[in-house]
């Protein structure tokens, strides 16, 4: 399937903003299963995209935009042929051994309620238990986009029993860490089925490694794995480590922000 994906974030200022320094993580790359096809990125002010790896092997944009002004808005679209490889991914760059991701982090730190959980899930098989696991996370953590934030840890959505799919990603992170099971998150673009193409954000999933068959993908939003619906743009440890967008601004007072996402299925050519 071929997916077209627009992402707008736009940035107001109460009062003109001296500077702003941001890192993007906003491209993806091809793998087996994804190709992109079309890709290219928009700033509305003055600024040159420095392009480089970091240390997970995403594709990063750097760039510096020189005040002063009162919004900035970074636009990004392209086109990406996605198919469905039963979840499992091959071909990405692997700069560590699955072993870095076992490693907890401040948003994947777990606590008694969810070491319990994860036992309870737990099967004498890995596969099986990263299935049980993504059955058990999207049936007893309700999605809500209200309640918690970035920076909410994987203990607090677990109690709140709500969330949005990046705090069901730290979840079943966490979890799967805890059972000795390496895994990362994921962040991309989701098509959905419905028919609904303007979305909030962007989506995110976890990817866990499975010794004989590699790394597989699981996304606990949906109750599913991967599938040729999901355009893999960046992985890390947690949130923070594959965030679309991070920086830092000088002055400007207080600052509103809006995320426009439109994720679509590309127009088919017709053959002759």
């Amino acid at each position: 399937m071929r997916i077209r994906i627009s992402h707008e974030t736009s940035y107001r200022y109460d009062a003109p903003t001296h500077g702003v320094i941001q890192t993007l993580r906003l491209t993806p790359r091809n793998h087996d299963g994804q190709f992109v096809a079309d890709w290219r990125i928009d700033v509305s002010e003055d600024a040159r995209l420095d392009v480089h790896e970091d240390a997970f092997g995403n594709i990063t944009h750097t760039f510096s935009a020189d005040g002063p002004f009162g919004a900035l808005t970074v636009h990004v679209e392209g086109e990406v042929d996605v198919q469905d490889t039963a979840g499992i991914v091959r071909g990405a760059v692997e700069r560590f051994p699955p072993s870095l991701f076992l490693r907890a982090t401040p948003l994947t730190t777990p606590d008694e309620a969810i070491m319990d959980f994860a036992r309870e899930v737990r099967t004498g098989d890995d596969l099986a238990t990263l299935h049980a696991l993504l059955a058990r996370i999207h049936r007893d953590i309700a999605y809500d986009t209200k309640p918690t934030r970035t920076d909410t840890t994987a203990a607090e959505a677990f109690t709140l029993k709500r969330g949005v799919c990046q705090d069901l990603t730290h979840v079943f992170l966490t979890a799967a860490r805890h059972l000795g099971i390496a895994a990362r998150y994921v962040g991309g673009y989701f098509h959905r089925s419905d028919g609904v193409v303007d979305q909030q954000a962007g989506h995110a999933w976890a990817e866990a490694y499975v010794p004989s068959i590699g790394w597989v993908g699981f996304d606990p939003a949906n109750g599913i794995c991967t599938t040729d619906s999901h355009v893999r743009v960046a992985a890390g440890l947690d949130y923070l480590g594959a965030a679309p967008v991070r920086g830092t601004r000088y002055g400007g007072g207080a600052e509103s922000m809006a995320v426009r996402v439109h994720v679509d299925q590309a127009a088919r050519q017709v053959q002759s």
